[in-house]
């Protein structure tokens, strides 16, 4: 079972910057691999936030390995200190890499991975278990298909699954009613969704860079429009960041901007205002909740954008065997490096695969999805871990072991990192 285990390609699920990594760095190394995407093109979910400029320059947008192998076929990168969009970082840089013959030939667009388990073994089976294939089923097209795998590395992220408005957390029907006046994400609002927001009057909640981003945007409209900025925050100072401390100048210009539009007042700050339900009335929408001074109202609201953050989707994985922290639903090994009631920023300290292992021999959860429900992640965080993974998957223990990561700081922490990074194959 052993020997022909190890003859079956290592399945990668995701085709992100965090997915194709590790199909660049399985390329470099010689494995046999596969890539499932369930999207039409490498991205998508980067696609739909495609308008919206990083805050991270090139420099850590792009897989060291990724980079070499693109080099050879004579691609240029992007100028490093450039601050690319979302759909420059899909355009320049991941489709051209899943285009590199290494890539395409192993890579399934518009395959939605529904589930996966361990072949002829149910969850509570722990004969052979170490050294069953994984066996992954597969939607193409509405069919089924099904496809064995030695390992699996999960880098499906978290952004299809957001976070709801309640401040509870918990989905209520007439939240689910009014959708179609609740964006979840960053809206185009400088270009498709114009129109949708002139003159309106918008609730904006949450207190991430995300929200920050979106109020902004809001602001640079050329007809008025009325902002009401919702957290959950003791005080609005709290979602300021950095500022002209933090080492990535366009995240701490976030936080100077949105800084400036509070002091001005073109932002009305509702924090905290707790919200615990919606309703529908003949002024517009009507936030429900309450704040310092116990119940309150928001009303007349013709607009939500909703930056609330997102969750993992453990569904299909409910054969594997999973540690997860239970606050975070992170990686649980990974949570007292990231958890938000302890840090305040992005900079993490340095972990690999000994970190990102799981109970189920050969399967990882890399990317934003190792993260859970904590913010602030980088890609350059998920090109390490990938990289430290395929090292251990192909052998080379020492170099796994090796894990240096080096982030910019936000200012706002004082953890400080400088380092180097190995290759697993030289």
């Amino acid at each position: 079972m052993e020997k022909y285990a190890n003859e079956l390609p290592i399945a990668i699920i995701g085709a992100g910057p965090v997915g194709l990594a590790a199909a660049a760095h399985l390329v470099n190394c010689g494995q046999k691999f596969i890539l499932l995407e369930s999207g039409v093109r490498v991205g998508s979910n980067i696609l739909e936030w495609g308008h919206v400029r990083l805050f991270s320059p090139w420099q850590y947008n792009i897989d060291k390995v990724a980079k070499k192998l693109l080099e050879q076929t004579g691609w240029i990168a992007p100028a490093a200190e450039t601050l690319p969009t979302g759909k420059e970082v899909v355009e320049l840089y991941l489709e051209p890499l899943a285009k590199l013959p290494q890539i395409k030939e192993h890579l399934l667009l518009e395959s939605k991975v529904v589930s996966i388990s361990k072949k002829g073994l149910d969850k509570m089976k722990n004969a052979g278990r170490d050294d069953a294939a994984f066996v992954l089923y597969i939607e193409q097209q509405g069919l089924t298909k099904r496809m064995e795998a030695k390992a699996v590395i999960d880098a499906t992220g978290t952004w299809s699954h957001p976070n709801p408005i309640n401040a509870d957390n918990i989905w209520t029907s007439e939240e689910r009613n009014l959708q179609k006046h609740i964006f979840y994400g960053i809206p185009d609002i400088g270009g498709s969704q114009r129109e949708r927001y002139t003159g309106k009057r918008v609730a904006v909640v949450g207190g991430g860079h995300s929200a920050i981003n979106t109020i902004i945007e809001l602001s640079q409209l050329e007809n008025e429009v009325e902002v009401y900025w919702v957290m959950r925050k003791n005080k609005v100072e709290d979602a300021y960041g950095g500022e002209e401390k933090d080492a990535l100048e366009a995240r701490g210009e976030l936080g100077r901007k949105i800084h400036q539009l509070v002091d001005d007042g073109k932002v009305k700050v509702l924090t905290p205002f707790k919200i615990h339900q919606l309703s529908y009335t003949n002024e517009g929408i009507e936030l429900i909740g309450e704040n310092r001074e116990g119940e309150f109202k928001l009303s007349g609201i013709d607009e939500i954008i909703t930056n609330t953050g997102s969750r993992p989707d453990f569904s299909f994985l409910r054969e594997i065997r999973l540690s997860i922290d239970p606050a975070t639903e992170s990686v649980e090994a990974l949570s007292p490096l990231i958890d938000p009631n302890l840090h305040s920023c992005g900079t993490v300290r340095p972990h690999g695969e000994e970190i990102l292992r799981q109970p189920e021999k050969n399967f990882y959860i890399v990317g934003m999805k190792s993260y859970g429900r904590a913010p602030t992640f980088l890609m350059a965080t998920g090109y390490e871990q990938v990289r430290s993974i395929v090292a251990f998957l192909v052998g080379d223990i020492e170099s796994s072991k090796k894990v240096e990561l080096q982030l910019p700081e936000t200012g706002v922490c004082s953890i400080n990192l400088i380092s180097k990074t190995s290759s697993c194959c030289g």
